[in-house]
């Protein structure tokens, strides 16, 4: 249950929700089970996932869990992706990256802007389970801020967008929903800090002269994670690595991930930012271990608020934020780690 939730959940184990209660508790409830505090989990497979699949276990999928007759499973792969869809996806969001890095590049600033915009759509619209309701305008207006502000004042100035923005959603929510100001305003700082805060970074790293091969760098560096993650878990994942979050990761798929991340970013810094082969192992490990850890960090989230996907705007992917989970953490770290050991000029 969600911290954001004012409602309890079910008086004692056994006992099914009633019918006032959101759809998503019923995901947690598995009829003649009354011992069972959560769902049964599957033994891993691969480092990475989709959402659905995920979700599908929790929701128990294999053991008593609550699917129409007319609805076919969607898993495709032993990782739970439907992997044309998710590929096909994946090349055109990185195809729409490069164009914008190449052919002209304040449209890299658009394409910042209409990510923001998006993710603060999907995750107001996901906080509404939990009763919050966080005001989407004023929110909106703040991602188009700060990603302006990243691009034309520098990295000072987002700090100040990210305090106008949680400034203005606090009026907007104090006006319209006084008995509910705490629990709006949470929601408010949660995805104004979340998305448009962290994405902003992805500009702060396009601006140097260099900025194009940077976001090159960071960009590829998360996909080796997610492929490197992707095959070894496949493979060789035997050992769960945090299967109260995410049941398909495990640690065979994590040391996947960061050592393909590690080796790939050496030869990529190296070839293209003139930065030491050592150097680009560190880059690509850290990169690695907080693509993770947003991934599961956006998983734990869902699991709180009980939804599968944050949208359903991307086949084989769910939402925008299920695509972002990994690249918002590591745009921040990659604009870090490249400042110390590539400084722009």
């Amino acid at each position: 249950m969600s911290y954001l939730d004012p409602r309890g959940g079910p008086s004692a184990p056994g006992d099914r929700p009633s019918n006032d209660e959101p759809a998503p508790y019923d995901a947690y409830w598995v009829p003649g089970e009354e011992s069972q505090v959560g769902p049964a989990w599957n033994a891993p497979t691969a480092a990475t996932s989709t959402s659905a699949a995920e979700f599908a276990l929790t929701a128990g999928q294999h053991s008593g869990g609550h699917r129409r007759p007319d609805e076919e499973p969607k898993v495709k792969s032993r990782a739970g992706r439907n992997l044309p869809a998710a590929i096909a996806v994946g090349l055109s969001l990185c195809l729409i990256v490069l164009a914008s890095l190449t052919l002209w590049k304040p449209a890299f600033l658009g394409v910042i802007a209409v990510a923001s915009g998006v993710g603060i759509w999907e995750m107001t619209r996901a906080m509404r389970v939990t009763g919050a309701h966080p005001p989407l305008i004023p929110l909106l207006g703040g991602g188009v801020l700060m990603s302006g502000l990243a691009w034309f004042a520098g990295e000072d100035a987002v700090v100040l967008g990210l305090v106008v923005t949680v400034l203005a959603a606090a009026l907007w929510r104090l006006a319209d929903r006084p008995r509910e100001f705490r629990q709006d305003l949470t929601a408010s700082l949660l995805i104004s800090v979340y998305v448009p805060f962290l994405l902003s970074f992805g500009i702060l790293l396009s601006l140097p002269d260099d900025g194009a091969m940077r976001v090159l760098c960071t960009l590829l560096a998360v996909v080796l994670s997610d492929t490197g993650g992707y095959a070894a878990g496949v493979f060789f994942g035997k050992h769960a690595m945090a299967p109260a979050i995410s049941p398909k990761k495990s640690w065979e798929g994590f040391a996947g991930s960061v050592t393909a991340a590690a080796v790939g970013s050496s030869l990529l810094l190296y070839f293209l930012l003139d930065v030491p082969f050592y150097w680009g192992l560190l880059f690509g490990a850290v990169i690695s271990v907080v693509a993770v850890i947003g991934d599961l960090g956006e998983s734990m989230l869902k699991r709180d608020l009980g939804i599968k996907d944050m949208s359903q705007l991307l086949p084989g992917h769910g939402g925008l934020m299920d695509r972002l989970d990994s690249i918002l953490f590591a745009v921040p770290t990659a604009y870090l780690l490249l400042t110390l050991i590539s400084p722009p000029g």
